[in-house]
């Protein structure tokens, strides 16, 4: 059965070199047999998290898109020494899921990958993994922090690095390794 991998991130931005790196990964997974979808989070319109806003649709959407997948890959810029804004209000979000059997991101395996203009994308990759263990997820240990964008990707989206692609492939592939092994344990 092919695991369904579910990547989240991506900027406002028109270009997003976090989105064009979430993307390779899937495209890595994909060719492993998995069954992938990225959620745009420039596009879903998730209003502002808030304890007691009333939960929109867009916001059903994407709680149970994340919910059904076996396994994660968040991607998210590095702003100012951490995440973005965007990502952290979505993460917030998963709160909907805390009466979920099972509740939150329990026992799920989640791929971390930033992004950095310059250097540091390492620091968003610290972030992200305090977020999964408070949501009751397991981290990936291959974790992928690319730094320097330009150097990276091309203006038009493509991996120019040879190096940055190998990554970006080896952490799709860690993550089908990932989902089978936990789905494995599950019985799944």
């Amino acid at each position: 059965m092919s695991k369904r991998i579910v990547g989240i991130g991506g900027t406002s931005a028109q270009r997003s070199s976090s989105l064009t790196a979430l993307s390779a990964v899937l495209a890595a997974a994909a060719q492993e047999g998995a069954k992938t979808t990225v959620l745009e989070l420039g596009q879903l319109g998730l209003p502002m998290y808030e304890h007691g806003v009333p939960v929109t649709d867009a916001v059903k959407r994407y709680a149970d898109a994340v919910a059904q997948a076996d396994a994660l890959v968040w991607s998210s810029p590095l702003y100012h020494g951490t995440i973005s804004g965007l990502f952290k209000n979505a993460i917030d979000w998963l709160e909907v899921l805390s009466g979920a059997e099972p509740p939150y991101l329990h026992d799920k395996p989640v791929g971390l990958l930033a992004v950095a203009a310059g250097g540091h994308a390492l620091q968003a990759i610290s972030t992200m993994e305090h977020m999964v263990r408070a949501l009751r997820g397991w981290t990936v240990p291959y974790v992928v922090a690319v730094n320097r964008a330009s150097d990276a990707f091309e203006r038009d989206g493509t991996v120019k690095s040879d190096v940055v692609d190998r990554q970006l492939k080896k952490l799709g592939s860690e993550m089908v390794r990932a989902a089978t092994l936990f789905g494995a344990a599950k019985g799944g």
